[in-house]
């Protein structure tokens, strides 16, 4: 794995660090690399729906950065289903905050949905709702939840982040779905930074990520034009690993400079 650079002295704090899709791709990546910069006694949550991966997960933080450093926890939680996310915060709930100074969310649970069709054969309302549930209201409910268990004046520094993506800001044919979820995600934690001026809130669109769902937009995309760039971003070798779009995020953190609210994008840092 790449280093996170971070100059002497700078960290993310004795933080509760909780991360949502962490067993595979960008999730995994993110953990590994945050835990780096985690002080001691910092709670690091991993949620997710396979409790193998996320086990192995934590197997691998404790290998590499000691078994004293960090209380590691995983939450097996399906985030589509209200009892994953009512699971995942009673699990937020049960963490003391004694001695924390930062609470961090990192929103990153996803899924592309459907890319091989097009806008006008999504008739069923049923099959649209249970995509909005993962990639928005899920999202909603879990940060709302986690921010009312640690609630302003408990003297932590409050961040919330949103893996957000280009899609957000731009139409892609096919992609109706996803389109549409991030562009809700986005304006959801736009609201929320208005609301809530405590706290710290990001929406990072991390670039397009050599993952398994870059995979699966290469090969079943119904917009022939969006198939052949997709491929060959990867076969040029454009495409950005995780530990390379990871660390801008960090980079971020630290600085601790954007606008509460902001669409930032790896392009653009």
């Amino acid at each position: 794995m790449e280093d996170v650079i971070s100059p002497e002295g700078r960290d993310l704090g004795r933080a509760v660090c909780i991360i949502t899709g962490a067993s595979k791709g960008y999730g995994r990546t993110l953990a590994l690399q945050m835990s780096r910069l985690l002080k001691p006694r910092s709670v690091l949550m991993l949620v997710a729906r396979t409790a193998d991966q996320l086990n192995q997960l934590k197997e691998d933080v404790i290998t590499l950065y000691g078994h004293n450093k960090l209380d590691v926890r995983c939450v097996q939680a399906d985030l589509e289903k209200k009892e994953g996310v009512e699971k995942t915060v009673q699990a937020v709930k049960e963490t003391s905050v004694s001695e924390m100074d930062h609470l961090l969310l990192i929103n990153n649970a996803a899924s592309l949905g459907d890319v091989s069709r097009f806008a006008l054969t999504f008739t069923d309302p049923s099959e649209v709702n249970r995509y909005l549930s993962l990639n928005v209201s899920s999202a909603l409910s879990l940060t709302s939840g986690v921010l009312q268990a640690f609630p302003r004046g408990l003297g932590l520094r409050r961040t919330v982040v949103n893996i957000s993506s280009l899609c957000a800001l731009k139409p892609f044919p096919s992609w109706v779905l996803y389109c549409t979820g991030k562009a809700a995600r986005d304006m959801m934690f736009r609201v929320l930074a208005e609301e809530e001026p405590d706290v710290r809130v990001l929406s990072y669109a991390p670039g397009p990520l050599d993952t398994d769902m870059q995979l699966q937009a290469r090969r079943f995309s119904g917009d022939a034009q969006l198939r052949r760039s997709f491929s060959s971003m990867f076969s040029e070798g454009q495409l950005l690993s995780c530990n390379e779009s990871g660390a801008k995020l960090i980079k971020l953190l630290l600085d601790d400079e954007y606008p509460s609210g902001a669409h930032l994008d790896f392009y653009e840092l």
